[in-house]
């Protein structure tokens, strides 16, 4: 009986921490049924992340509701919101999908064009039994290339220093194929940030001014950047290792650009979801066309490793990870991140007008993994099968 109403008592005190959390830290969409989902999954999430802030969005039917919980920055006192700036890390690869798919879109690059005819270096791009990287292995991680370049660590205060133009010529120059391109699946930053270049080759233009014209702008997106502009610094989502210290944001250097170096805010990221949900719009739908296409099955890669944590990879797009519908839930295109302390992840159903956004501002893999899985159910609950 005792333990009993010490359980009930820990219900009311948590439902009552609830509600002061929530009032005043969202910004609701008319779409009432938005809200209560969004805010109550999103309340549930957090009590159980054990992290010092969260951020997550939804978009439906071309409505948004988005909600913080927690500190946007120690003792800030003020939960994060829509126009948080943060590190997006990994969904930055995405973006550079789309650039791809802008430009295939122009005719300006096919995706069999070699690496070695676009990227523009002086460097061979080496090849393994008679394969040749191609863009379409780049931007599906099926390169053979590794996770990352080799390269002399960074100072502490300044970790991505040493990645540079130069350490991913010697890095190419040093035969570092795992595998034959196109053979097997290996998640891969150095082929995104080689894929970047390439394009900016490619295209004619630096590598950010395509990807305004392509993405940014067609998005109505004004707060996604490489680097922070004035004022943008107290609107920072503060990112914390995995022992809870606060890390500093760090500027990343200019070959990251394709992989991982954007910031941006929940705002930005849901504009951009609701960009590539509209698609019966007689605009750009030749480019959504070819972004949310499934281009390299699972099935036949040897091996497959680095897409599986935020959901099971049934195909890879443009940068885009592939789940195909499972129960309740439909198809889900999918991209996480994390850099500088803070994880993301972006999800939507294109079939079905909803996507999500969530961040949690410490590097906590259990937590990393429970939003992800709470984002992709969050989809299921919105638009089920």
């Amino acid at each position: 009986m005792k333990a009993s109403l010490r359980r009930s008592r820990l219900a009311v005190v948590a439902l009552a921490t609830m509600g002061a959390l929530l009032i005043g830290a969202g910004a609701r969409a008319e779409d009432k049924l938005l809200n209560e989902i969004v805010e109550f999954d999103g309340a549930m999430l957090f009590f159980g992340s054990h992290v010092p802030g969260m951020v997550i969005g939804a978009v439906r039917n071309g409505e948004t509701a988005v909600f913080g919980f927690g500190e946007a920055s120690d003792g800030s006192g003020k939960a994060p919101d829509g126009r948080t700036v943060m590190r997006i890390g990994s969904i930055t690869k995405a973006f550079t999908g789309q650039v791809l798919a802008g430009l295939l879109d122009r005719g300006s690059v096919k995706l069999t064009d070699p690496l070695q005819e676009r990227l523009g270096w002086p460097v061979k791009v080496p090849e393994r039994d008679g394969k040749p990287i191609r863009l379409i292995e780049l931007a599906t991680h099926t390169s053979g290339l590794p996770r990352e370049v080799e390269r002399a660590p960074g100072p502490p205060d300044d970790p991505f220093r040493t990645l540079t133009r130069e350490a991913y010529i010697k890095g190419l120059q040093t035969d570092p194929l795992l595998f034959a391109p196109g053979t097997g699946g290996l998640y891969s930053n150095f082929a995104f940030d080689l894929l970047a270049a390439a394009l900016e080759h490619a295209g004619g233009k630096p590598y950010d001014a395509l990807l305004k014209d392509i993405v940014l702008d067609r998005a109505g997106m004004t707060d996604t950047i490489f680097s922070l502009r004035a004022g943008d610094g107290a609107r920072l989502f503060q990112g914390h290792g995995f022992e809870g210290k606060a890390m500093p944001d760090v500027k990343a250097t200019p070959v990251m650009a394709g992989a991982s170096s954007l910031y941006s805010t929940p705002d930005d990221i849901l504009r951009w979801l609701a960009w590539h949900l509209d698609r019966f719009s007689p605009q750009d739908t030749e480019l959504r066309l070819l972004d949310h296409a499934a281009y390299v099955p699972r099935d036949g890669l040897k091996p497959v490793s680095g897409f599986d944590e935020s959901g099971h990879m049934d195909a890879m797009g443009l940068g885009w990870i592939v789940m195909a519908p499972k129960g309740d839930r439909p198809l889900i295109l999918q991209k996480a991140g994390g850099l500088q302390g803070i994880f993301s992840y972006a999800a939507f159903a294109p079939t079905r007008g909803v996507g999500v956004f969530v961040a949690i501002n410490q590097f906590n893999v259990p937590a990393a993994l429970g939003m992800a899985a709470a984002a992709n159910d969050l989809i299921a609950q919105l638009a089920p099968r």
